[in-house]
């Protein structure tokens, strides 16, 4: 039964006439009649009969009235239950994020989300490639993901995204390598050393790889692996050194490990939130990407001129 119907047939009941019905609903009294003869058809009874120059409710009227009152109650509360999620932060948002990010941003946002009465915040980490990504936003709100600084953002004409930052890339060395004093280390320095990398498609090793053309050096890569704690074990165990993002590497004392910025080369990757196009309007999605957002001014104090991090 069309809701449009019951609504007719209640203010029908209500206002005694067509007439009145109609005024109550705007519209004309014909299109009233052709409303309730429509539901008449819908249900295969008749709701209503001659009275004099008007018209009554049959007993099958009165007891469908009855109904419909329940059904627009219950429809008015649902309505009035989604008005919360459409004005405040409710509901459940699904985040696929990508390891290294989720180790430097995923418990400040949780505590930041915690804050909202009625916003859960449902994570996976997932190991994806830039090419993965539009997949995963069929399956997730939105998406954290990281690309080469020289390739293009992720977004497209069904995808959004919000650039959260950009994060230096350095190379890793075991606390006693013989450049661990330097303040920069030109790449042309390190052309005989053991690389570890990440898979073939992954950003790190795209920035490896563009390194490579921009300065002819070609690194050996002896390991490639995609946990970049694991990475930073094997480098600080003398196994090869690495290029490793600056926010998310542990350079702690006794960790082994030091980090130091290329000369004269910007290497760095991207990262961003992506979601489909308009996502973001709704309240607890726009809430997890500010929040993310505030997390990652707090970890590296950037934000442009507007207040905002910049947006892509």
């Amino acid at each position: 039964m069309d809701i449009g119907r019951l609504r007719t047939l209640r203010e029908f009941a209500d206002r005694g006439s067509v007439t009145a019905a109609a005024k109550a609903l705007h519209c004309t009294p014909s299109a009233v009649s052709q409303q309730l003869r429509a539901l008449q058809g819908d249900v295969g009874l008749a709701l209503t009969e001659p009275a004099g120059r008007g018209l009554r409710l049959t007993d099958a009227g009165r007891a469908l009235v009855a109904r419909a009152d329940d059904v627009l109650a219950a429809l008015d509360r649902a309505e009035s239950e989604l008005d919360t999620y459409r004005s405040a932060p409710r509901g459940r948002v699904r985040m696929a994020i990508f390891q290294s990010a989720g180790l430097m941003l995923l418990p400040g946002l949780l505590h930041r989300t915690a804050e909202f009465e009625g916003l859960d915040v449902i994570v996976r980490d997932v190991d994806m490639t830039p090419p993965e990504v539009p997949g995963l936003v069929a399956d997730y709100d939105i998406v954290v993901a990281h690309r080469d600084e020289h390739a293009p953002s992720l977004g497209s004409e069904r995808l959004e995204t919000r650039h959260l930052l950009r994060e230096p890339l350095d190379v890793a060395l075991p606390a006693g390598h013989r450049l661990a004093k330097r303040r920069r280390i030109e790449l042309s320095e390190l052309a005989d050393e053991r690389w570890i990398s990440v898979n073939a498609g992954f950003p790190v090793d795209d920035i490896l790889q563009s390194l490579i053309i921009r300065t002819g050096v070609r690194p050996q890569v002896v390991q490639r692996i995609n946990d970049f704690r694991i990475t930073e074990r094997l480098v600080a165990a003398g196994h090869g050194i690495a290029l490793l993002p600056r926010y998310t590497m542990d350079t702690r004392r006794g960790s082994g490990l030091v980090c130091r910025p290329l000369a004269g080369i910007k290497a760095a990757r991207h990262v961003e939130a992506v979601y489909r196009l308009g996502a973001s309007s709704r309240p607890a999605v726009a809430k997890v990407l500010d929040a993310l957002a505030d997390e990652v001014a707090a970890l590296t104090g950037e934000r442009d001129s507007s207040g905002d991090p910049a947006r892509s």
